[in-house]
């Protein structure tokens, strides 16, 4: 191709700005370099970024794809238009009608020279072919409606248009072969340039609306969500900032709504906290029901009164706890009502009546625990303690209209007199209490160093006692029991003793069941102890059943097993285990336990009952038994206490007594058994009075198995063989 070729081609198809000029542009515009590196930190700022980019190269592209075949039609055009100047200029008037009007030297020099590969010229009227010059063309033959007709070859590099009259100017019809090699790269370049042109005006309306946006939005939002966060990591004290933004438009108040709210949530929560730490200090250190500190805080106070800095001498003190006495009572007859008012009006009370320096603390449920300082007013301990009963008895407490007169057990230390630390002189003043109680309540009992002895006895006879059963040092000895009438013996009492081993000559001490067993009762340990006595005493009485004799054996059961254990599951699972037969077996219990809940003595014992064991009701006439109760109980037996057979003989009430249990026990078709028969006069006074069975040192002391049963074996059967 010629350099007329090239020359129109550039001229005509790469006439596109450069990229870098375009660039540089926008920038020098608009400032693209102002935008906060926050916002292109920012997530949501790239997701924005990317669809409003994508949106805007999508639309783009949409355009450019109509544009490109306009644009190629164009070019198409300017190669049709070159292609006529050149034909035109070499077309002159023909001499003859049917010769060609362009020389054969003119004909090849445009070929040589110009976009035309070759050329058909043809007469306007008939279309008669006049002349062929260059390269062929693919119509030959043209009529009127091949006019109009351009066709461009597969590879693109032909282009063959025809030229009218009109077009040429002259009377002539030419069909031409242009050269349109050119085109395709044009288009092409077009493209590129376009697509370049495109990202660039992509990427500057996004950047121009991402300043925008980040401006008005997306800096407001990322501002807030600082702000957000530095809420949640310290909800209570957020550090946050002024907001910047105007008020006036949505975001702005927006912000400011939010920063209103965290601040507000902030108040709430330091008001919550505030008050959660007050309720839980409440909670903490001070009682529910009548206010004052509980025994927590009242060591606190105990200590910081006791080690008052400043002091030349140390401070004396007195330590007073008190118990209300038989509270349970009201409690249990009343109902927990009455209780409650009482051990506010005594709170009440102590606090009122006491100086105002004094500490007063319910330390326990019925239990109250003071401090007064010592001074001329007050000298002694003892003289809190007197004042704090005086204090109490006044006058009766009224609730519901009706007055109750309390009683308090009292117990009392002094500090530094009874040890130099407080929490010492406060376990002290509860020993002191303790000793109160175990004297008849109602009394003041001063700390003396004997009670902290005998504590400490008791806790190291509990903590034996407990090496003795895991040891199996304890045994059973038995008392046998006999028919008043026949002679026979019927039964035995299981009673369980303890040699506590030492390092004595004998290796071993006796401890008095009366010495050991309120201490079992009082630490829960009695209730394993007796499992192991209801065990232990059903093998035997299995034993001797095999052996031919027929021997109930009677067995304890305390106030704890009766209730916190589950007794009657116990009692089924001994007698599966033992294999004893169930009427071998009677579970003697005291009246008290049973009025401690009537509800639940009737169920348990009418579930004993189905077992087919044998129930007594120990040391009845002891306690305080209603009749009315008295006839549900599902039980076969009421043995009377020793004390009133004891006394039988020298005492009438006594004696009245038994003769009252015998009838009653006979009139609900009850069987009747006495301990402590000791003389022949208690047997003969039983017998009199229509007495069942009997038991006691008249006829044998509680023995170990093995003597038990010799003694059965040697027995001949009448209960004048004792000696009187």
């Amino acid at each position: 191709m010629g350099p007329l070729k090239s020359s129109l081609l550039s001229s005509e198809v790469q006439n596109v700005p450069k990229q870098s000029v375009i660039s540089s542009s926008l920038n020098r515009v608009f400032g693209l370099n102002s935008s906060s590196p926050r916002i292109w930190k920012s997530r949501l700022s790239w997701r924005i970024a990317t669809v409003v980019f994508l949106t805007i190269l999508v639309t783009q592209f949409v355009i450019l794809l109509l544009q490109v075949r306009e644009h190629e039609l164009k070019l198409l055009n300017d190669v049709r238009e070159v292609g006529r100047s050149a034909i035109t200029s070499v077309i002159e008037d023909a001499p003859g009608l049917f010769e060609t009007p362009i020389t054969k030297h003119k004909a090849e020099s445009i070929i040589g020279s110009t976009i035309i590969d070759g050329f058909n010229i043809y007469s306007p009227k008939d279309f008669m072919l006049l002349g062929t010059y260059g390269k062929p063309i693919s119509v030959l033959e043209i009529n009127k409606d091949k006019l109009s007709h351009t066709h461009r070859s597969n590879d693109g590099r032909a282009y063959e248009v025809i030229y009218r009259a009109n077009d040429l100017r002259k009377p002539y019809i030419v069909a031409a072969r242009l050269n349109s090699q050119n085109v395709k790269p044009a288009v092409g370049s077009y493209i590129k340039q376009s697509i370049l042109i495109m990202l660039i005006l992509s990427t500057l309306v996004t950047t121009v609306l991402m300043i925008a946006l980040g401006h008005w939005l997306l800096e407001p939002i990322l501002f807030m969500r600082t702000n957000l966060i530095a809420a949640r990591n310290n909800p209570e004290n957020p550090k946050i900032p002024d907001s910047p933004y105007n008020t006036k438009d949505e975001i702005g108040e927006s912000i400011s709504i939010a920063q209103e709210l965290i601040r507000q949530n902030a108040e709430n929560m330091q008001q919550v906290r505030a008050a959660a730490e007050d309720k839980i200090h409440k909670l903490a250190f001070y009682d529910q029901l009548t206010g004052l500190p509980n025994r927590t805080l009242f060591s606190q106070k105990l200590m910081e009164l006791a080690f008052t800095q400043g002091e030349k001498t140390p401070k004396r003190l007195a330590v007073v706890t008190l118990d209300l006495d038989h509270f349970k009572d009201i409690n249990d007859s009343m109902g927990h009502n009455v209780g409650d008012a009482i051990l506010r009006g005594v709170g009440k009370r102590l606090r009122s009546a006491l100086p105002d320096q004094s500490v007063v603390a319910r330390a326990g449920e019925d239990e109250f625990a003071i401090t007064v300082p010592l001074n001329v007013g007050i000298n002694t301990s003892r003289e809190v303690a007197e004042k704090v009963s005086d204090i109490i008895r006044s006058k009766p407490f009224k609730v519901f209209n009706e007055n109750f007169q309390v009683r308090t057990s009292i117990g009392v230390a002094t500090y530094p007199d009874d040890g130099s630390d407080p929490s010492i002189v406060l376990k002290n003043a509860d020993i002191a209490l303790n000793r109160a109680k175990e004297e008849g309540r109602d009394r003041i009992s001063e700390y003396s160093e004997d009670f902290d002895r005998a504590v400490q006895q008791r806790f190291q006879l509990l903590r034996d006692l407990r090496d003795a059963l895991d040891n199996e040092e304890l045994t059973v000895f038995y008392q046998p029991q006999f028919d008043l009438r026949k002679g026979t013996i019927i039964g035995a009492e299981a009673l369980i003793r303890w040699w506590k081993k030492d390092n004595s000559k004998e290796g071993s001490t006796f401890i008095s069941p009366g010495e050991f067993i309120p201490i079992a009762e009082q630490s829960g340990l009695i209730v394993p102890i007796g499992a192991w006595v209801m065990k232990e005493a059903c093998r035997t009485a299995k034993k001797w059943y095999d052996a031919g004799k027929d021997i109930r054996i009677a067995v304890n059961v305390s106030g704890a097993q009766f209730y916190q254990a589950d007794l009657v599951d116990l009692t089924k699972n001994v007698l599966k285990e033992t294999g004893v037969k169930p009427h071998l077996l009677e579970l003697e219990v005291t009246e008290s336990v049973f009025m401690d809940d009537i509800s639940v003595a009737v169920e348990t014992l009418k579930e004993l009952h189905e077992l087919g064991v044998e129930l007594a009701i120990d040391d009845f006439g002891t306690g305080y038994s209603s009749l009315s109760y008295l006839r549900q109980f599902n039980i076969d037996r009421l043995k009377i206490d020793q004390s009133f057979i004891r006394n039988a003989l020298t005492n009438n009430d006594d004696a009245a007594i038994a003769k009252t249990i015998i009838n009653l026990g006979h009139s609900l078709n009850l069987q009747v058994i006495a301990e402590g028969v000791e003389t022949s006069d208690h047997e003969r006074f039983l017998l009199a009075e229509g007495c069942d069975e009997v038991q006691g040192f008249r006829y044998s002391k509680p023995v170990p198995k093995d003597e038990f049963w010799e003694f059965v074996e040697n027995y001949n059967g009448s209960l004048d063989s004792f000696k009187a």
